[in-house]
């Protein structure tokens, strides 16, 4: 995953289960999306992951938490209206 992320992705926490290394309490929520600040190549300790991602909330973590969602599509924009155009009568 971690050529797919990159600093700016929105990611899904699907995973708040306690830190695999240390065993302490996750201070993610699962189901919400967080915005990836920095991908890091460091090989998790779990091995399940290549690198490591910061999302803001305390420290790096694993990418297996997350899954990436997809980046939004172009807002659409309001078109110009043609109206009729005005004219003076002369006599």
């Amino acid at each position: 995953m971690s050529d797919a992320v990159g600093p700016g992705d929105l990611v899904l926490c699907v995973n708040a289960a306690p830190n695999h290394v240390t065993g302490r309490a996750v201070p993610l929520v699962a189901g919400e999306t967080y915005r990836v600040i920095e991908v890091m190549d460091f090989a998790c300790p779990c091995g399940r992951s290549d690198a490591l991602i910061d999302v803001g909330v305390d420290f790096a973590w694993c990418q297996t938490r997350f899954r990436l969602l997809p980046k939004p599509k172009a807002q659409a924009r309001p078109r110009r209206v043609s109206a009729p155009k005005e004219t003076e009568t002369v006599r």
